[in-house]
């Protein structure tokens, strides 16, 4: 019988650091969720490295990793020691001149339950994705897990219900999003409060609109590796929302932190019984999704 009740938790940290000292602190930090009570666990975007997309520069093409090396065999092995799920968002190579922002999603014994690659790819000053990272061309999916049904998407996917919709239509229970956003320090006291709010409100509203669980991990911390620039500010604010919306944990905006909520079934399935919008969904008048604009 699948679980009615499990705990979930994102981990919120600085990764402004080499690979080899970030490995060892993710690991640290999944320790600690774990003990906590966490079963399924998820880190933020590019775990291994500092934001690196604040230029663009080939050389930064030597942070990437092919499948199943260096994070999976660390994360695999803490996965099965301490018999939990693990979201491990990671560059990915996967051949010569292609790459993927990409996240294992790690089963309880170790073994892969399933690998999401980043659907939607940013271009704006100092998040210059496009560069660096192929569109994934795996989908939008669920994966079944021995915790549980999860979906994982990725920071800029948050933006796009369509994304959210597609992922809970297969029976994802919780919306996970690894995330490195962050504010422009020059534009964080006009903008700054808006940006933020615009984030929380549009998962927020996935979740209300799918009736899921909704878990987002962000970085925190300046990165400012680029000489004669401001660099980005993460800002935190990690947060793990209800199928109503309700806010059931959230991170400050500058501490390294790990939240907790648990998810319960029979919660969802009542809140999706009494707010029925998968049923009222008119699926015979959506074709003109699909098109870039209904001109």
């Amino acid at each position: 019988m699948p679980n009615k009740k499990y705990k979930i938790a994102v981990i919120q940290l600085n990764l402004n650091d080499i690979a080899e000292n970030n490995l060892k602190k993710c690991i640290s930090w999944v320790r600690d969720a774990a003990n906590l009570g966490a079963e399924v666990i998820s880190l933020p975007e590019l775990h291994s490295s500092h934001y690196f997309c604040q230029s663009e520069d080939v050389d930064n093409f030597a942070l990437a990793e092919p499948l199943y090396s260096t994070s999976f065999i660390a994360f695999s092995a803490l996965a099965k020691e301490l018999g939990v799920v693990i979201i491990v968002p990671f560059f990915e190579k996967r051949m010569a001149g292609i790459y993927h922002n990409s996240a294992y999603i790690i089963d309880t014994d170790g073994s892969e339950a399933g690998l999401y690659r980043k659907m939607h790819i940013p271009d704006d000053p100092h998040f210059y994705e496009k560069f660096y990272f192929t569109p994934g061309d795996l989908g939008f999916k669920t994966i079944p897990t021995q915790k549980g049904k999860i979906g994982t998407l990725i920071c800029w996917d948050q933006w796009y219900p369509e994304a959210a919709r597609l992922t809970a239509l297969q029976g994802a229970e919780v919306l996970f999003y690894p995330t490195a956003i962050g504010w422009h320090p020059a534009e964080k006291d006009e903008y700054g409060v808006n940006q933020h709010g615009a984030w929380m409100s549009v998962m927020k509203g996935h979740a209300v609109a799918n009736g899921v669980y909704v878990a987002a991990a962000n970085r925190i911390g300046l990165e400012q590796y680029l000489p004669d620039t401001a660099g980005i500010q993460f800002w935190g604010s990690s947060f793990i929302a209800g199928p109503q919306g309700e806010i059931l944990a959230q991170a400050s905006h500058d501490k390294e932190e790990i939240l907790i909520a648990e998810v319960d079934l029979d919660l969802q399935e009542n809140v999706r019984q009494n707010w029925p919008f998968f049923r009222d969904r008119r699926i015979d008048a959506f074709g003109d999704i699909t098109k870039r604009a209904i001109d």
